[in-house]
């Protein structure tokens, strides 16, 4: 009798229909295709429980407000899932009070999941980690590449397939740590891949996250804090390809690089190799280009001197025989004022001097063509020897050039984009890339013999 008086007071005093806002404590789905829920309401700014109700959705509203809730969010109704239904109180004799869920309101949830992800991103920036990941040290040559995927996603082999046959002849390892990409697992099976690969951090260049498509509710677990945090925090640089085209997820906006598709993400790692590959080739250029102009600017310089100093020759001899003419001049204007004083004097003295005076200058006129022989012939010398230290100077340059080294059969090392001077700088298990004079190519270290000092 009590409970028929219950029933008829809550038909009286609450019949129709409310919005009601609450969040899903539990929920399950019996095989009749009904769904039975436990409503609760939180204090604000606490967890603690103020209100509690159970609900039902009967298979025939459950059959269409699911799928619609589904549709106009992105995801399935679950526990923890803040929600606005439409319902009427009912009380059953047997079971009690309950809810019956007529409708469900998605706009509020997509507000609410809105709010949600600002709130977890706010949370990231106040902690400062929100800008860590984008901010570490992409190598040059990223070739060593962690990926965390599942096995027999078609966006996995999509990725293998245009990684490994770009048309440049690019050579890309990889290493695949499985993982659950979609469901409740998820969040958790990613995160233990990335523990995995922190522990093998020296091997890696970059971290790939990828999947093939699927619906937006498959992309929840890539909007956990949790896995958001420990993906900004990574010490490696982690690039996503998630498979998505309309939404930004969390662990979008904290990894390194972010792209739409796997296949995108093996373009991007692509068009680094080639943009390295094209820096070296403009260096190389550049080097043989300033070698080249070394060589003429010197050649240039060398000539010059040359020309100054075959005019300073030129110059000395000119002097040189202004100063014998003037000497020759000088004896002979001596000799006639001699021969003019000794006029008073005895004849005999004065062709005595005559004649010694004819003989000074015969010998002067006989040593001047010698002089300027002597004198030609340093010049040259001199002219010989800077066009040999010329030349020497320009196969010296030569010997520099570092296409000439190749060519002579010697390679250049490198790892992780750095010259290699010695075996102790290599380790088992290393990729090695041996640049030729006509090509290079890609090595793996399996030994290393140390030469006897």
């Amino acid at each position: 009798m009590l409970n028929r008086l219950i029933s008829q007071s809550l038909k009286q005093s609450v019949s129709g229909l409310y919005w009601v806002v609450a969040e899903i404590y539990e929920m399950r789905v019996g095989s009749s295709g009904h769904c039975f829920l436990e409503l609760i309401e939180k204090e604000d700014g606490s967890e603690r429980i103020v209100a509690r109700a159970k609900a039902n959705i009967w298979a025939y509203y459950f059959r269409i407000v699911h799928p619609y809730f589904k549709t106009m969010t992105g995801r399935e109704l679950a526990a923890g899932m803040k929600v606005m239904f439409h319902v009427s109180v009912e009380f059953h004799e047997l079971y009690g009070v309950s809810l019956q869920v007529t409708d469900v309101n998605p706009a509020y949830t997509v507000g609410e999941l809105a709010l949600q992800k600002q709130a977890i991103l706010k949370q990231l920036e106040d902690e400062g980690v929100i800008e860590m990941n984008k901010e570490s040290y992409l190598a040059e040559i990223p070739n060593r590449i962690a990926v965390i995927s599942s096995k027999t996603a078609a966006g996995y082999g999509d990725f293998l397939h245009h990684l490994h046959d770009n048309p440049y002849g690019y050579a890309f390892v990889h290493t695949l740590f499985p993982a659950i990409m979609q469901g409740n697992e998820a969040e958790t099976s990613i995160i233990a891949s990335l523990d995995l690969i922190f522990e093998r951090e020296d091997e890696f260049d970059a971290v790939v996250i990828i999947r093939g498509g699927g619906a937006q509710s498959d992309l929840n677990c890539f909007n956990s804090y949790r896995l958001a945090c420990r993906i900004a925090q990574f010490p490696l640089p982690v690039i996503t390809g998630i498979g998505h085209e309309r939404d930004e997820t969390i662990a979008d906006t904290v990894a390194f690089a972010a792209l739409k598709t796997p296949t995108a993400v093996a373009g991007y790692l692509i068009d680094l190799m080639c943009s390295f590959d094209n820096r070296l080739q403009e260096l190389s250029l550049q080097f043989v280009e300033s070698a080249q102009r070394h060589i003429r600017l010197s050649d240039k310089r060398m000539q010059e001197q040359s020309h100054k100093l075959y005019r300073l020759w030129q110059t000395i001899l000119h002097v040189q025989d202004r100063r014998l003419q003037a000497y020759g001049f000088t004896l002979s204007r001596a000799a006639a004022e001699a021969i003019t004083h000794a006029r008073n004097e005895n004849f005999r003295q004065l062709l005595s001097v005559q004649l010694s005076a004819r003989k000074m200058l015969q010998t002067t006129q006989v040593k001047l063509p010698d002089y300027r022989q002597r004198l030609a012939k340093s010049a040259r010398s001199d002219l010989n020897n800077c066009r040999k230290r010329t030349e020497w100077l320009d196969d010296k340059l030569q010997l520099l050039n570092p296409q000439r080294l190749l060519e002579r059969g010697y390679s250049i090392t490198l790892v992780g984009g750095k010259t290699v001077h010695s075996a102790n700088q290599l380790r088992k298990g290393q990729s090695v890339t041996t640049i030729f004079s006509d090509g290079k190519t890609e090595s793996t270290v399996t030994a290393i013999e140390m030469l006897p000092d």
